[in-house]
C-alpha cells in the first residue's frame, strides 16, 4: 500500500503594514494602484458588454450576509436601531433584480476577521468585491462570466501598464496558462480526495480550509473551479441541488501559485418557504430578515452570481506577498489602522 506524501505549508510571516505615509509613498503601492485602476476599468467594460448594469450598493442595513466564516459583523447605531455594516451585498444583489435582470457592484465590505487570519496574507477587515448577479442564470452562466471577467482584466492590464508589472518584477509569462485555455473544474469531493493524497486532513463535510486552498492552489498552473460544496458549509441563499441532495449549486474560483480563492458564487435560492427553512437550519432567525423575506415573497427571480475579491485579484496580478500591499488604506485583522 502506498503512503501519501505530506506537503506542509510554512506559516506566512507575521507581516504588518508600515506607517500609512510610508505605505502611500511607496513605488509598490503606486504600481498596485495603477494596475487596480486598469482592472476596474476593464471589469466595467467587460460586464457592461455582457449586458450588466452597475448599481451602487448600500453600506449599512438591518442585516448582512451571515455566511462569512469565522468573521464577526460590525454594528452601527442608526437612529437608535442596531444596523450592520455590509460584510457582503448578496441579499441586496438578489433584491436588485427587481430593477434589472443583470447587475453588478464594486462594493466595500467590512468583516471583523479572526486575528489569526492576518497570517494567511489573504484577509483584510475592510476590502472590496466586484459583485455580479443575473436573473434566470445558472451556475454554468456564473462560471462563464467569472472566467471571462478574469481573463479579460488580466489581458487588459498586461497590455495597458506593462511597465508596472516590470517594476514589481511580475513576469507576464505567469499568466500564459491562464490566457491559453479554459479553467479546470474539481468537485468538492475531488478536491478533498486530492488534499488527502497530499496529506492534508480536510473534512468532506466542511469548507476547504485556508491552508487547504493554498495547498491545492500550489498544485495548479491555471485558475480552477471547485464546485458542489456540502450543504451547511455556506449560507442559506445557496441553492441545494435537486438531483444530489446535500450538495449546493455553488463554486469557488481559485488562482494558481498558492494565491487561493478569488471568487465565490452560486445559484441562489429564491423560493420563500425554502429560504425560511434554510434559515432555521443554519440557526438564523427569519424575523431578522423581514425586509429581505418581504422582497422574496414578492417574487424575485431565481438567479446566480458571484463576488470577486478585488484586493485578492490585484495581489495575484502583482505577485506581491500580502493582500494589504495592494490596498491603499489597509486594515489588517486585529491591527488598529487609520
Amino acid at each position: 500500500m502506498e503512503h501519501a506524501t505530506t506537503v506542509a505549508i510554512e506559516p506566512a510571516a507575521d507581516r504588518r503594514p508600515p506607517p500609512l505615509a510610508e505605505h502611500l509613498d511607496s513605488d509598490t503601492t503606486r504600481a498596485a494602484m495603477l494596475i487596480q485602476q486598469e482592472v476596474l476599468g476593464a471589469a466595467r467594460t467587460y460586464l457592461r458588454g455582457e449586458g450588466f448594469v452597475e448599481m451602487l450598493p448600500p453600506v449599512i442595513g438591518p442585516v448582512t450576509d451571515p455566511g462569512a466564516r469565522g468573521s464577526k459583523q460590525v454594528d452601527v447605531d442608526y437612529y437608535g436601531h442596531k444596523y450592520k455594516v455590509m460584510s457582503s451585498g448578496i441579499l441586496y444583489k438578489q433584491a436588485s433584480l427587481l430593477t434589472f435582470d443583470k447587475i453588478f457592484y464594486v462594493a466595500p465590505n467590512v468583516r471583523a476577521e479572526p486575528v489569526e487570519t492576518c497570517n494567511t496574507q489573504r484577509h483584510l477587515a475592510e476590502f472590496h468585491q466586484i459583485d455580479v448577479e443575473m436573473a434566470h442564470g445558472t451556475r454554468a452562466d456564473s462560471m462563464r462570466i467569472a472566467e471571462g471577467l478574469l481573463t479579460y482584466v488580466v489581458r487588459h492590464a498586461l497590455t495597458a501598464v506593462p511597465e508596472q508589472f516590470e517594476l514589481l518584477g511580475r513576469d507576464p509569462l505567469a499568466f500564459a496558462w491562464l490566457l491559453s485555455g479554459p479553467f479546470g473544474v474539481l468537485s468538492h469531493r475531488e478536491a478533498v480526495d486530492e488534499l488527502h493524497l497530499l496529506g492534508h486532513p480536510q473534512s468532506p463535510d466542511a469548507e476547504i480550509a485556508w491552508t487547504g486552498e493554498e495547498l491545492l492552489s500550489r498544485q495548479k498552473d491555471r485558475p480552477f473551479f471547485v464546485t458542489d460544496y456540502p450543504k451547511g458549509s455556506r449560507g442559506f441563499y445557496d441553492r441545494e441541488s435537486t438531483t444530489e441532495p446535500g450538495r449546493l449549486r455553488n463554486f469557488d474560483l481559485l488562482a494558481p501559485e498558492g494565491y487561493g480563492e478569488l471568487v465565490s458564487g452560486s445559484e441562489r435560492e429564491s423560493d420563500y418557504a425554502t429560504i425560511v427553512t434554510r434559515m432555521r437550519e443554519t440557526g438564523e432567525n427569519p424575523a431578522k430578515y423581514r425586509w429581505y423575506l418581504d422582497v422574496m415573497r414578492q417574487g424575485v427571480p431565481r438567479s446566480a452570481g458571484f463576488g470577486m475579491g478585488l484586493e485578492r485579484l490585484i495581489r495575484f496580478l502583482t505577485g506581491l506577498d500580502a493582500v494589504w500591499q495592494v490596498n491603499a488604506y489597509p486594515k489588517v485583522p486585529g491591527e488598529m489602522a487609520p
